[in-house]
């Protein structure tokens, strides 16, 4: 980095080679499929001269573009507001006030880790729009990355002059164990990637011209195994190349957590990531709550994992990795024990809670809505047979018998994870099936409160509470409950001075 010329700083200079090395390698991926799909044509000496100039376009223009956004670009960092100078066509001016920073992330892809870089994107936690924008300094050297994130994050707290000069150091309250690895294939994405790898699997065959050979191929041994057969492999093969295609994408993000906490200010501190490092701080004061995710293969097995609720983390435009992870999925005593560190109570309030039950109506509401979904395939069946298809009559009354039992299941087990209640400073929401999320809010974190109740809702005679706040997804919903339950839950909840007030929203709702 350049040295400063009143306050104001430059771009490190090798952000030029790491925009020209990105720009080779996407030109060799989408190159080199071209070259192998043309060898041994007619066509292969001019394919190669094609392909070949359009690299070295390419690859310069990057170059030249980079090496102008670098010349034109720098930035200061004041004791009120950040600036940054930019553009190459149209120039841009922006600013920050200090006090409205809110996220500093600080990432480095491959190319940028081996070349000792980072990348700093520094926004107010509110969604970006056209002219508000995070502002991004890409690249500059990692310990001046971490110092601008520690300048604008990790406000000192004032100390004597005369007490020991030694920095405590920073608090771990969690480290990756590789054994939670094995939760990664738990994950919804595990058949989503295996069924992704077939698609990906014709496009490559399509590149050599081999598609309709793979086709063939496969057709050819489908008929040689069986339908039933052919079913299981195929659903094997999916399975396993989603497992291992999981698991990568699991280490990717996590390999090398850790949770911290900066014991002068209380901020929370994760660095994660593999090939892509992250960093990303969480002042304490911002903090509102957490949330606990437990989806329903990783709930089986006893995990869950953390997520923050706090002013300033959106996910979204403003951020290219949702930054609200606070532990990946983990055994479930990890995730209460990180709770209870973060929120720094003697126990997490997720488990402490004593969650009351919410109206039977809300039990009659899941199993009608579970069962109407689970008699889909029931119905599709049902219509087929109509439309001439014969013998599916018997194939329909099974899917239906087979529907209302799993949609009185789901249902039932939905009621079950429904409840709310109030423990210390936080009140507790929990809904969801089969996988189910436990949210702990803080009291004096909540703004606003919202009833709210759809016409199936009025005919029970339920209603939803909403707590809203500035962190998180905004507003968190309490479901299904009775009128007069709501308003005790609320009233309790933000105490009597609101009272008033409910008693208006009773006689409205």
């Amino acid at each position: 980095m350049t040295p400063p010329d009143d306050g104001w700083r430059r771009l490190d200079a090798r952000t030029v080679l790491a925009s020209t090395v990105l720009a080779l390698g996407a030109c060799l991926a989408a190159g080199v499929p071209v070259l192998l799909g043309q060898r041994g044509r007619e066509t292969f000496p001019f394919t190669v001269g094609l392909v070949g100039s359009g690299v070295v376009l390419i690859v310069g223009a990057a170059a030249i573009v980079e090496y102008v956004r670098l010349a034109r670009t720098r930035f200061r960092v004041g004791p009120e507001r950040v600036e940054v100078h930019s553009g190459i066509v149209v120039r841009a001016r922006k600013g920050l006030a200090r006090e409205r920073v809110r996220s500093v992330e600080v990432t480095a892809d491959p190319v940028l880790r081996v070349l000792g870089l980072a990348t700093v994107r520094i926004g107010t936690g509110q969604k970006a729009s056209a002219t508000d924008r995070p502002l991004e300094l890409r690249a500059l050297r990692r310990p001046d990355a971490e110092g601008l994130r520690r300048d604008l994050l990790e406000r000192p707290v004032a100390s004597d002059p005369g007490t020991a000069a030694a920095a405590p150091r920073d608090e771990t309250l969690a480290v990756l164990d590789p054994g939670w690895i094995r939760f990664a294939p738990l994950s919804a994405l595990t058949p989503a990637l295996g069924i992704a790898a077939f698609g990906a699997l014709l496009q490559g065959s399509d590149w050599f011209g081999l598609q309709r050979v793979v086709i063939d191929d496969a057709a050819r041994v489908a008929l040689a195994l069986g339908a039933v057969v052919s079913l299981v492999l195929g659903l094997g093969v999916v399975a396993v190349v989603g497992t291992v295609a999981s698991v990568a994408v699991f280490v990717e993000s996590w390999w090398g957590y850790r949770l911290t906490r900066e014991p002068r200010t209380g901020a929370l501190h994760v660095r994660r990531g593999l090939l892509t490092r992250r960093s990303t701080t969480l002042e304490e004061d911002r903090l509102r709550g957490v949330a606990v995710i437990e989806p329903a293969a990783v709930r089986l097995v006893g995990a869950a994992r953390v997520d923050a609720v706090a002013t300033g983390l959106s996910s979204g435009q403003e951020q290219r990795a949702d930054p609200r992870g606070l532990l990946p999925v983990a055994p479930t005593a990890v995730a209460d024990r990180v709770v209870a560190e973060v929120l720094r109570e003697p126990a997490a309030p997720t488990t402490q809670v004593a969650l009351r039950a919410h109206p039977p109506a809300a039990r009659t509401r899941r199993i009608r809505w579970a069962t109407a979904v689970c008699l889909v395939p029931a119905v599709v069946v049902a219509l087929l047979s109509l439309l001439g298809r014969t013998g599916l009559w018997i194939p329909a009354v099974v899917l239906a018998v087979v529907g209302i039992a799993a949609g009185t299941w789901f249902g039932r087990m939905a009621y079950r994870n429904l409840g709310h209640g109030l423990v210390g400073r936080y009140v507790v929401t929990r809904h969801g099936a089969p996988g189910r999320r436990t949210v702990a809010l803080r009291r004096d974190g909540i703004l606003t409160w919202t009833l709210t109740r759809t016409p199936f809702q009025r005919r029970a005679g339920l209603v939803t509470l909403w707590f809203t706040t500035a962190a998180g997804d905004g507003a968190y919903g309490v479901y299904d409950l009775g009128v007069e339950q709501a308003m005790a839950l609320a009233a309790e909840t933000l105490g009597e001075e609101f009272t008033p007030y409910l008693r208006e929203a009773r006689m409205s709702v």
